[in-house]
C-alpha cells in the first residue's frame, strides 16, 4: 500500500479534529495514512471529538512513515518533526500555530519529494498564523511551489502550479489564486491563460485517461459582450483559446461565466478554466464544501486537501466535517494508483 502523509494544518483550527474523525469513521480510507504533526496536539483533537462513554481514538508516535503500515485500523499514527508545542488556545491566531503548520508542510513535501511518501494531504492552515510566524508565503500553494522549486533547483516561476477545486459535478482549475482582485485581473493574460489550459489538460487527461473538455469563463459580464464590456476576452482569451486548440487541446469559449459553470455541471465540459480565485471557487463551494477538494496541478508530487479552512469559530467544538478531508484522501489515492 502506497503511504499518504496528512499534515495537520493550524493547531487552533480544526484539522485536527477533522484528521481524529477521518481515521475514526473511515478507516477504509485512512490506512496506510499517517499524520505529520504533533503528539500532543492530536490527542487534544481526540478528546475533542470524543463523546462521552466512547473509546478514544489511539495516537501513536512513529519515527518512520513505513511504521504507519503495521498500525491497526483507527490507530493515528504521528510523526513529529520538531520539538512539542505549546497547545494554543482553540480559535485564536498565533505565531506558534503557524510555525508548526508551516514546518509540517515543508517536512511532508520534502518527503514527497524524496519518493519517501505517494501523496500530500494538506488539513486546512490560517494565512495569518503563517504571516505571524514569518513564513514568506500566502498559503500551501506557495510553500509547495518554493519546495518543488528547490528540489529541482529551479527558480519558482519555472514551476508553474494551478488550483484545480473539484467535487462530484463540477471541476474548476484557476488562472491566478492568492491575489487580490485588481492583481487578478492583471493576471489575465495570454501566457498565463495558455499556461493554465495547458496545466489544466495535461491534469485532467491523467486523471480521466482521455482528453478533458476545457471550457474557458471570461473575465469580464457576458464575457465582455464582443468589446462592449472589456476587451480581455478578444485580446488576451480568445488568442489564448486558439493557441491551446492549435496545439491539440480540447478547449472552447471564452463563455459567460455567469452560465458556464452550470453548462459544466451538466456534463457539457469536464472543466472550467476561471480567471481569478473567487469565479472558480465560489460555485463549486456552492454546491457542497463537504464533498469538494483542492488540488493543486504542475508540482512533480501529489498533494490534495479540503476545500475548507480552519473554522475557528467551531474549532474544539467536535463539530467539525471530516467528509471533505475524506474525499481529499480518495482523490489522493486515486491520483496515485
Amino acid at each position: 500500500m502506497k503511504l499518504v502523509a496528512i499534515t495537520l494544518g493550524d493547531a487552533a483550527g480544526i484539522g485536527p479534529e477533522i484528521i481524529a474523525k477521518a481515521f475514526r469513521d473511515a478507516p477504509q480510507v485512512t490506512a496506510g495514512c499517517f499524520v505529520v504533526g504533533d503528539v500532543g496536539v492530536m490527542r487534544r483533537a481526540v478528546n475533542a471529538i470524543c463523546a462521552p462513554g466512547h473509546a478514544l481514538v489511539p495516537v501513536v508516535p512513529v519515527q518512520e512513515p513505513s511504521e504507519a503500515l503495521a498500525l491497526p485500523p483507527r490507530c493515528i499514527g504521528v510523526l513529529q518533526p520538531q520539538a512539542a508545542v505549546s497547545l494554543p488556545a482553540w480559535g485564536e491566531v498565533s505565531a506558534g500555530a503557524g510555525r508548526l503548520a508551516a514546518g509540517c508542510v515543508v517536512w511532508a513535501a520534502r518527503a514527497a519529494l524524496r519518493g519517501d511518501v505517494s501523496a500530500v494531504v494538506t488539513a486546512p492552515l490560517h494565512k495569518e498564523a503563517l504571516a505571524a510566524a514569518g513564513v514568506p508565503f500566502p498559503g500551501h500553494t506557495e510553500l509547495l511551489q518554493a519546495e518543488a522549486a528547490a528540489y529541482l533547483r529551479l527558480p519558482s516561476k519555472e514551476v508553474p502550479v494551478r488550483m484545480m477545486l473539484a467535487n462530484d459535478e463540477l471541476r474548476t482549475v484557476l488562472v491566478s489564486i492568492h491575489v487580490s482582485l485588481r492583481d487578478a485581473i492583471d493576471a489575465v493574460t495570454f501566457d498565463n491563460v495558455l499556461q493554465t489550459l495547458r496545466i489544466a489538460d495535461q491534469a485532467l487527461r491523467r486523471l480521466l485517461g482521455r482528453a478533458p473538455r476545457i471550457a474557458v469563463a471570461g473575465l469580464n459580464p457576458h464575457a465582455g459582450e464582443g468589446g462592449l464590456f472589456g476587451r480581455e476576452e478578444r485580446d488576451v482569451i480568445i488568442p489564448a483559446v486558439d493557441a491551446a486548440r492549435a496545439g491539440g487541446l480540447d478547449a472552447a469559449g471564452p463563455f459567460a461565466p455567469d452560465t458556464v459553470f452550470m453548462r459544466a455541471r451538466k456534463g457539457e465540459f469536464d472543466v472550467v478554466v476561471a480567471m481569478y480565485h473567487d469565479q472558480g471557487l465560489i460555485p463549486v463551494k456552492y454546491l457542497g464544501v463537504e464533498q469538494g477538494v483542492n488540488v493543486t496541478l504542475g508540482l512533480p508530487l501529489v498533494r490534495t486537501s479540503p476545500d475548507h479552512g480552519t473554522a475557528f469559530d467551531i474549532a474544539g467544538t467536535g463539530r467539525a466535517d471530516a467528509a471533505s478531508l475524506v474525499q481529499a484522501v480518495r482523490m489522493a489515492r486515486t491520483l496515485i494508483s
